[in-house]
This record gives C-alpha cells, structure tokens and sequence, in this order.
C-alpha cells in the first residue's frame, strides 16, 4: 500500500510546519519561479531566463550566441549580462568587507549589489530584483507581485507557508492598470511605488515581498537544483574513480592551472614541483572564494543593452549612454551608479575604484551542465550554445579555459572584430580589455599545453550534477542541438566589429570618486 504524504502541521513554540513544511516553501518557490503572471504583460517567469536543463541559467542557444541578456516582459527590451546560474547561489554570504583582507565576500548577482543587508540572505533579495527591473520581468511597483499573488491558483499554498491573510491586501480599483504596464513608463513620471496603498498596506506588500524572496531561496537551495550529485561529489564520498584524464586535470585545476585559488575546492594550489596529500577538508566545496575578481574580458558589442538608445513605445530607455557605457560591475555598484543599485553601505563607497571591473567569481559547479540530447557545451557537438562570464563574450569551456591560460600571451591593443590579419580571435588574438583597472594578474600567462587545457575541461565536466541520481527536469529541452565547428572558435561567425568607442559617460566613470587611473 503506497504511503500517504502527511500534510504539514502548523505545531509547536515558536511554530513550525511540522512533517511537510521543507517541502511545501521549496514548492511554493517552485511554482513561484514558473509563473508567467509575476510580469506585466504575462509572458515572463523567472524561468524564462533560468531553466533546469541548464542549471537555471540562459537556456536559448541563439540568444546565448547574439544579444547576451534576455528579452524581458517588453520583449525589445533587454538587460546587459548573461543569466548566472541558480544553483548553490543560496550558498553565498552576506556582502562584508573583509579589512585585513582589503577584499569584499559575498553578495549576489555578478556586481554583488544583492548585499542581503536586510534580509541577510543574499540570494532572497536577488530574487527581488527581475519582477521589478524594466528590462526583466517589468513590474513597475514591488506590490504588483503580492496583487498578482493573491490572484494566484497556488495562493492557498502561500497561505498555508506564510499565514492565513498573508495576501489579504486592499488594493485600489487601478491596481490591475498599473500592474500591466511596465516599469519605466513615462506615465509614472519616475514613481516607483505607482498603486496608491495606505502605509499599513504598503508595509503588507512589502513583507509579501520579502516572502516571494525567501520562498525561491527556499527552492534554489532544495536538493532539486543545488543537488550535490556530481562525479565530484561521489569521488569526495569514494564512491567513483576519476578517469585519468579527469584527475589530470583535477590535479592541473589545483596546481598549474591556478584555478582553485579562486575556485577553492577545499584544498590549497600546488606550486610546480609540489605533490598534494591532503584530504578535502570539506566534504561539499562550492569551487567559489565568494570574493570578485576582473579577469580582463573585452567588452562585447553583441550585448543587446548598448542599442537600446532612443524611447520605446512607453517612452522609456534603457540606455541612454549607448556605447559610452562601461560594465565597472562592483565599482559601479558601490557608486549607486547608473544601471545597478543603491548601496545600503555609505562607508563601502571609498572602495569603489578598487573594484572597477570586477565581477562576482561563480562558483564552477554545473558550469557544464547541458541536456541530455546535446550532453556537452563543447564543439563539434552535438552541443548546447552556452554562454560564459557576464558579457557573455566567451562561448565554450575550451575558450575560457584557453583565455585564462593565453590572454596576456595573445593580447592586442584592438576592440572585438578588430583582431590583425593572419589572427583568430579568441585563439591567438584577446582583445584588449574592457576596464584595465584591477585586472586580475593571477591568470593570463598560465603556460598550460593545449592538451592541459582540454583536461581541465575534463575535470570541470565532473562538476555536473545528476551522476548519482537524476537531476530534476534537466530533460525539458525542446530545442535543437548544434553540430560541427571547433570549440576553440565556437561562436566566432557571430562576431561582428565593435564600433569606434566614445569617452566612458560621465554618468559611469565621473561618479566619485572616479576610477583611478581614468578609464577611456
């Protein structure tokens, strides 16, 4: 006789959903990240930029080839970095500036402005930020998401984890108005909290906010998409070998290639001539530092944000700056710059030229995680078209791995498209970077072989979950897998020429205190 899940039960001092109540928030993040009706026009979940087959990051091939950032609720419009994965993101920490270090830890999203300064869960307060960002999901009022909440089919599951009246909220008659139009709209003249609530309401809405948060943290960290089921994970446990090639390139990941001194695995990095005994010291490394780093990526006049320039229908624009615009990722941030967010910590402020240009260091889990059908990121395939660090500039592991081992070996004084004659690009020829302050100089000169380079992709393939058990929903993938070419130039015949680039807008590199040196 099958056995009958028991509901939960609300029981005990403070209460608790006893029995089913893991369960029943972690499936109301669930449903909360497939729901096309937390946008303005109905057409954008969370999952539209985040999919399972791909560990919840960008799951269109032509869109990871092309525009970079994904179409939003207004479909011309579109953000400015690729979608990063979901998986083990919950794990990160509150954003803190570490003094002795001189370093920041932690945060979400790449420029870590989800600090989790409220919340103090960084990955609750990213989830915050798409319904009401006007190039994502669009809402233009964070109410727009209780409203529509509350019209939801799974309210009662809402309820059920949050309270009884935990949606009971008065909303005025133009509410259904204003939730459909998008964010940015000129009709709002700027407004941000456009649905006329009473303080009491509005305060409601806020915490029904916080609640959408922490329910698709709850999701994220569940074992449906952090899931530790890796070859890594059975290797650590002694329940799987690794295959030669992948402990060679294990042992390159920790030693020559240098990777793990970002991408710790539990283990120090072994210098040349050094052997490591040691066992991990943790038993689930994240293969992340938490830090932010700028590894020196050229920008990448692919990415849909530099075009959107002139109004659209509802007289909004996106960017204004065109290609005046520079990714200065944290320093922009620790600014409340144009394009990011405000900082909750005046005092990190004096920091900012000390960070321009870095990004958040992912961690490397499920960096390769493809679907079924098309089992590897890599050329001739059949593969899946992924797209790699914020610009999305690089298109497979063997380019990344290659442009950490090669880019100060191959650099040119050049913008993408503009390689010399007789030089392929991401090949023998890396663009010069996009932001040359702070440039990570623990990389570009590795002197890794063109065979060590494919053994840490090796290794980097072992990091994929769904070894010892089935990942969920990784077998969604309705598309069609590509073929042929060469990983080393993956992507290539999708280069097209950056244009002659104008001074930095003042509105990104003259916000004080401005970078130093001066970015062009």
């Amino acid at each position: 006789m099958a056995s009958v899940t028991p509901p939960p039960i609300l029981t005990g001092q403070p209460p608790i959903l006893q029995n089913t109540g893991t369960e029943a928030v972690e499936t109301l993040g669930e449903l909360m990240n497939f729901d096309k009706n937390i946008s303005p026009n109905q057409n954008v979940a969370c999952a539209s930029c985040h999919m399972p087959y791909v560990a919840f990051s960008g799951p269109i091939p032509s869109v990871n080839l092309t525009m970079i950032a994904y179409p939003g609720t207004v479909h011309f419009r579109a953000g400015k970095r690729t979608a990063q994965r979901y998986t083990y993101s919950p794990f990160f920490p509150v954003l803190q500036y570490n003094q002795e270090q001189g370093l920041f830890f932690g945060g979400n999203f790449w420029d870590s402005r989800a600090t989790g300064y409220l919340l103090r869960n960084p990955d609750a307060q990213q989830a915050q930020g798409p319904p009401v960002d006007t190039q994502e999901m669009g809402f233009p009022d964070t109410a727009c998401v209780a409203f529509r909440l509350s019209q939801a089919v799974y309210r009662p599951l809402f309820e059920e984890v949050w309270g009884k009246g935990s949606l009971n909220i008065a909303f005025p008659s133009e509410t259904a108005r204003i939730c459909a139009t998008p964010g940015g709209a000129a009709v709002f003249g700027g407004n941000t909290t456009p649905i006329p609530l009473t303080p009491t309401d509005r305060t409601h809405a806020n915490t029904v906010y916080d609640r959408w948060g922490q329910s698709l943290d709850s999701y994220e960290q569940s074992v449906q998409v952090s899931a530790f089921s890796s070859k890594f994970d059975a290797f650590v446990k002694g329940n799987y070998t690794l295959t030669a090639n992948e402990m060679a390139g294990y042992n390159l990941f920790k030693g020559k290639g240098n990777c793990n001194s970002c991408h710790v695995d539990g283990r120090g990095t072994t210098k040349p001539g050094q052997t490591d005994t040691s066992t991990i010291a943790t038993a689930n490394p994240l293969f992340t530092c938490f830090g932010s780093a700028n590894e020196g990526l050229p920008l990448n006049p692919r990415d849909a944000f530099y075009y959107q320039t002139t109004p659209d229908s509802f007289g909004f624009t996106a960017n204004p700056l065109g290609f005046g615009y520079r990714d200065l990722g944290m320093g922009t941030f620790l600014r409340s710059g144009f394009g990011s967010a405000p900082n909750p910590n005046v005092s990190w402020r004096q920091f900012a030229p000390s960070v321009d240009g870095q990004m958040q260091v992912s961690n490397v889990r499920n960096v390769a995680m493809a679907p079924p059908q098309c089992p590897t990121t890599e050329a001739p395939g059949p593969y899946f078209q992924k797209e790699f660090f914020h610009n999305g500039y690089i298109k497979s592991l063997k380019q990344l791995v290659h442009f950490y081992n090669t880019r100060d070996v191959y650099k040119f004084n050049v913008t993408s498209g503009h390689c010399p004659p007789g030089r392929t690009e991401k090949v023998d020829c890396w663009p010069m970077p996009e932001v040359k302050n702070n440039l990570d100089m623990t990389t570009g000169k590795l002197g890794l072989s063109d065979q060590e380079e494919n053994l840490i992709v090796a290794f980097l393939q072992t990091l994929t979950d769904g070894f010892t058990r089935p990942y969920s929903n990784s077998d969604t993938f309705t598309g069609t897998c590509m073929n042929g070419g060469s990983a080393r130039t993956q992507g290539n015949e999708f280069l097209i020429p950056t244009p002659n680039l104008p001074p930095c807008a003042s509105a990104v590199c003259g916000v004080k205190p401005v970078p130093n040196p001066a970015i062009p």
